[in-house]
């Protein structure tokens, strides 16, 4: 084979490779638009685990972490602080509090938790389901606080991790947008009695963002970050259980 017929080659295969590619991309959009369009709230995640799971049994005190993928990438990268305990993770990436607020009844309430542990509000930051407000956040965490109160669940509200910038959508400053959501959810914890894991104030960097130590990309924290966390998640969790063991 000449020169020139390698060069031919290689052209093709180089084409071909990007065709393959751009067509394995475009199925990729294809099957997520559909999916946005068909279960925007991804409620097929969980259903068959929530089936399996049952009841909680006879004197049970059930946790579910309701989050995003800072909440299911936890048992992935520290499994050993779920094990042997009732905690059950419904975390998925990249949701946003409306698409929560939407599941919430199937992947919480259904499963009759004693508490459930809040965490989301970065993704809606990120607008990753679209442009949004603070106020309009903090209402979905509330209305996910109410719908649980009102189903006997006690519930412990997280702050919104630390995050200076998002890589995958630069330039939105989400800092002192996450300092007044924490603000707001902090005050309605203590005005609402319920329990607030303040895990902002112990993975600020100093200027917004997650320190260095704690995470690869500024959003996510490593098995440090979440071994940080864990403590706080762990006294918080207590403080709930206990209060729903007095019955309020």
């Amino acid at each position: 084979m000449t020169s020139c017929h390698v060069r031919l080659a290689l052209v093709i295969i180089a084409v071909l490779c990007s065709t393959t590619a751009a067509a394995q991309t475009s199925n990729l959009k294809l099957t997520e638009d559909e999916r946005l369009r068909t279960d925007w709230a991804d409620l097929h995640h969980y259903a068959d685990d929530d089936a399996r799971l049952g009841a909680p049994a006879p004197g049970e005190q059930r946790v579910v972490f309701m989050g995003n993928s800072i909440t299911e990438l936890w048992q992935t990268l520290d499994s050993g602080f779920f094990a042997g305990r009732p905690w059950v993770n419904r975390g998925i990436s990249g949701q946003t509090t409306p698409q929560m607020l939407v599941r919430f009844r199937q992947d919480v309430i259904d499963l009759h938790p004693t508490a459930v542990v809040i965490l989301g509000g970065v993704n809606d930051l990120a607008e990753n389901t679209g442009p949004t407000t603070v106020d309009a956040i903090f209402g979905n965490i509330v209305s996910m606080a109410e719908l649980a109160s009102a189903n006997g669940i006690t519930v412990v509200l997280s702050s919104v991790l630390p995050a200076s910038d998002f890589r995958w959508r630069h330039g939105l400053d989400p800092a002192p947008k996450i300092v007044a959501l924490n603000a707001k959810l902090e005050a309605y914890a203590a005005g609402h009695h319920l329990v607030y894991a303040d895990y902002h104030a112990a993975m600020d960097d100093g200027r917004g963002g997650l320190r260095a130590e704690l995470t690869e990309d500024g959003v996510h924290p490593n098995l440090a970050g979440y071994r940080l966390m864990e403590p706080i998640a762990a006294s918080a969790i207590a403080a709930a259980l206990g209060t729903a063991g007095e019955g309020h």
